[in-house]
């Protein structure tokens, strides 16, 4: 990965560049993160929560939800704060899972702007992420891209807040 770019809070559309990249800090899963996702979701598929049933499998151990990697990935990416205040919606994901995310595994994720377009107000646009999830043997454990409606330069707080009620 090219060294990371520039990196500030609450990023607008216009500062968003195809092959902009950053990279997140890492953190690492814990047995306490699966159990309480598992309560949180209603997912106790046993590959996750019973640990002899997880033995005799392929993975030969619990390893962590599908869905639990990318909400991690994507608080990371929150964590850096360049689309604080200024993106306006998550309106696309396509994933993939490509291994475990197993207990003990510290990952952090690759972000890079694939491809950007205004959006038809001219007030904001679509900006495409390419997101690789890596653990700490820098295998990819996941990635997709992620659809994003970010705030363009010159909006200001009312005028992107929809009025309430009515």
């Amino acid at each position: 990965m090219a060294a990371q770019e520039t990196l500030r809070r609450g990023m607008w559309f216009e500062d968003l560049e195809v092959g902009w990249r950053v990279r997140t800090p890492g953190r690492t899963v814990t047995e306490a993160d699966i159990v309480l996702f598992a309560g949180l979701s209603g997912d106790y598929t046993p590959l996750h929560t019973d640990a002899e049933y997880a033995r005799g499998t392929l993975f030969g151990e619990r390893i962590a939800h599908g869905l639990l990697g990318l909400s991690i990935a994507s608080g990371l990416a929150a964590r850096l704060g360049f689309l604080e205040e200024t993106v306006e919606a998550f309106t696309g994901l396509e994933w993939r899972f490509r291994a475990p995310i197993r207990i003990g595994d510290t990952i952090h994720a690759e972000i890079e702007v694939a491809q950007k377009r205004p959006a038809p107000d001219g007030r904001s646009g679509f900006v495409v992420f390419n997101v690789q999830v890596r653990n700490q043997r820098g295998e990819i454990v996941q990635k997709g891209q992620w659809t994003l409606l970010v705030r363009g330069r010159g909006v200001t707080e009312t005028e992107a807040t929809p009025p309430s009620g009515g």
